[in-house]
């Protein structure tokens, strides 16, 4: 695990976003909210909708405070932390794609939709940490070349 000078503001700031996003959900006392945040996530995948709002919502802050927390802790690898933002911001980026309403022509995001469209930097984001992780195993398994002294 070799730590670069650019994982400081792109891990600071996604894992700050992500932290402050899952304490305020496992604090939020709101049914309005728990049904919102679930609704949504139901639009796009289905399958939870047999999840109560309330767990829902405390599950999904949960994993988005573990998530921006080990992102901002400098002894996970930037491959890992990576992964999981990548995989996480996926997710979000299904419901951006999903919802009814999010984008104007499929791509484009319309008005209500601008909100969720900011997750497609954190999923690049996390594909940058992944890349610059493979690139140095790469780099790390091809020889140099001798010096000439």
């Amino acid at each position: 695990m070799k730590f670069q000078m650019w994982h400081i503001p792109v891990r600071a700031a996604t894992g700050a976003f992500l932290l402050n996003s899952g304490l305020s959900k496992l604090q939020a006392d709101d049914d309005e909210l728990h049904k919102g945040v679930h609704g949504m996530a139901s639009t796009a995948y289905p399958q939870l909708e047999r999840i109560d709002p309330k767990t829902f919502t405390k599950a999904l802050g949960a994993a988005e405070t573990a998530l921006g927390a080990a992102i901002l802790t400098p002894f996970i690898g930037p491959g890992l932390a990576g992964l999981g933002l990548t995989a996480f911001s996926a997710g979000l980026m299904g419901l951006y794609f999903r919802v009814p309403g999010m984008t104007r022509d499929g791509i484009r995001p319309s008005q209500q939709g601008t909100a969720l469209a900011k997750d497609s930097w954190l999923l690049a984001i996390g594909i940058a940490l992944l890349i610059d992780r493979a690139s140095k195993k790469v780099r790390d398994a091809i020889p140099l070349p001798p010096t000439k002294s």
